[in-house]
């Protein structure tokens, strides 16, 4: 199909633009996808375009606790082409990192469009996607998903949930160490934030419990590439199965830095094991072990925030999009980055290299012979 067919067939089912990519999210993932299209030579608006739900730059980095300075940042990896150097690492990272996202998406003219929800993607005529948003339809040969997990906090359920008197809230709501003075809370969590939350917390709380499903694994020493690669390694086989990612940190373990050794001396990281139910007051164990609190804060992590990608019925049994390098087993015309083993800032900038590479590689195929 040339391209006057393909506006023909795309005005047909009332799209609003026609384009050979598009990338749905602008976070560390989808920013780097775009610079690596504007760099071999893919023009925004005409060739590509980058849709973000969010109503400004930053990625779910604007959306983080105030008490998340920039200095207690792990592992934030500098976008392709342009290093982030000079921040305050005592100014919040939503304030740093937003700023930052800000002026790289100025800089190499990338032309994000915010926000825009992305409802559906569908198959649309002649091999074209359809791209169901907000902002209207768009049509594209191929597409780069790089929506993140933010977007999905996951939620467990425990007997008794709904009559909790108290507050319920998520990481994804934690609104910092100070509102919950005073108050009892009850943590739960193995994560990074849960720890983090918790070491907070525990400075302002009248009382905190920590409780997650499985014991806690700290980690001594530097978090070395030979310790990435495992860990990413891991992930990345999960995917490959089409099972749903894991976070790396559930096969690296919890960095003991100084912080959690006098969380650990203090008493405060006491790791309880995870209640059997929730009651008015509180939650309770199986043996008659109880635990009153005001507050139950969920550190449980999050999902990817693939549901748009539904219509395309990409998932396997096992839950999860089987996935090899960044690209969709089930159809090489969708790439995956920031999911799974590229769920990191510096495995989200390898991948949108390596999808952008294979999007080239797929566009300028020749059609095969009839």
């Amino acid at each position: 199909m040339n391209n006057t067919e393909a506006v023909a067939a795309a005005e047909a089912v009332g799209a609003v633009g026609v384009v050979d990519v598009v990338v749905i999210g602008a976070g560390q993932a989808g920013l780097s996808s775009a610079y690596h299209l504007r760099r071999t030579g893919f023009q925004p608006d005409r060739d590509f375009v980058v849709l973000d739900h969010s109503p400004g730059p930053g990625g779910a980095w604007q959306f983080r606790w105030p008490s998340l300075t920039y200095g207690k940042v792990h592992g934030m990896h500098a976008l392709p082409g342009m290093e982030l150097t000079g921040a305050d690492p005592e100014r919040a990272s939503s304030e740093v990192i937003a700023e930052y996202f800000d002026s790289y998406e100025r800089n190499f003219d990338l032309r994000v469009r915010r926000p825009v929800d992305v409802r559906a993607v569908r198959e649309g005529p002649d091999g074209r996607l359809l791209v169901e948003s907000s902002a209207g339809t768009w049509s594209t040969r191929t597409l780069i998903n790089a929506t993140g997990t933010w977007d999905r906090p996951f939620w467990p359920r425990y007997p008794g949930q709904e009559t909790f008197r108290g507050r319920q809230l998520h990481t994804a709501q934690y609104p910092g160490p100070k509102e919950f003075a005073g108050q009892r809370v009850v943590v739960v969590g193995g994560g990074a934030s849960g720890t983090q939350h918790l070491l907070e917390v525990a400075r302002y709380a009248a009382a905190t419990t920590w409780v997650t499903r499985r014991p806690p694994v700290f980690r001594e020493g530097p978090f070395s590439e030979d310790v990435g690669r495992a860990a990413v390694a891991l992930v990345e086989e999960r995917v490959r199965q089409g099972l749903p990612p894991k976070s790396v940190v559930s096969v690296t373990g919890l960095p003991l830095n100084d912080a959690v050794r006098q969380g650990l001396a203090d008493g405060v990281l006491d790791r309880q094991p995870m209640f059997d139910r929730i009651t008015p007051d509180g939650v309770e164990w199986q043996d008659g072990r109880r635990v009153d609190a005001d507050v139950i804060l969920w550190a449980t992590g999050f999902r990817a925030a693939i549901d748009h990608l539904a219509p395309l019925r990409l998932r396997e049994p096992g839950g999860g999009i089987r996935v090899e390098g960044t690209r969709a087993v089930a159809d090489p015309r969708i790439h995956l980055v920031g999911y799974g083993p590229s769920a990191s800032t510096i495995g989200a900038n390898r991948a949108g290299r390596a999808a952008v590479r294979d999007i080239r590689r797929l566009l300028t195929e020749e059609p095969a012979a009839a």
